[in-house]
């Protein structure tokens, strides 16, 4: 199916490009305490960058454990069963558990997301931009879940494992 290669393929991409913000993430986690304590400035705005690259990995980081099998998964138990059966529960719990919540999260979020997105919304207690982002970011963690619960759906079961 094209379009679940094509969604494949961007949830791909998204995971592979969200992995970085790790690097300027630790980078600033870092500099809060010499910019806090030695330089006397822009602490604030290293904790509030770091703060939206944290949700923004962390949105991507959900998808990216449930495609690599890591994710909450009850893998002790599942060992025992056929790669079939492994298959169908992943099938039937994406229809069943991941999708409607994913989509519930979606909509339920839209009142505050919506609103913060078009104020540009800052930063309470430091007033720098971008903490709209944040919330951006819930909704890139659903939309991501809910394209990945959609490819665990629909994907038909590889023909080598028969």
């Amino acid at each position: 199916m094209p379009f679940l290669d094509i969604l494949d393929r961007l949830l791909s991409k998204l995971i592979a490009a969200a992995q970085w913000l790790a690097l300027p993430l630790i980078l600033l986690l870092f500099l809060q305490w010499p910019l806090r304590d030695v330089v006397r400035a822009y602490s604030s705005q290293a904790n509030d960058l770091g703060q939206i690259f944290f949700a923004l990995f962390v949105a991507a980081s959900v998808t990216a454990a449930t495609r690599t099998g890591t994710h909450l998964a009850a893998d002790t138990l599942a060992q025992r069963y056929s790669a079939r059966t492994r298959f169908w529960l992943k099938r039937i719990g994406s229809a069943v558990s991941v999708l409607p919540w994913a989509l519930f999260i979606a909509v339920a979020s839209k009142n505050f997301v919506v609103p913060s997105v078009i104020e540009l919304e800052s930063f309470s207690e430091t007033s720098n931009p971008g903490y709209f982002l944040i919330k951006c970011a819930l909704w890139l963690m659903a939309f991501m879940v809910i394209a990945q619960a959609v490819l665990d759906i629909f994907r038909p079961y590889p023909a080598d494992d028969v």
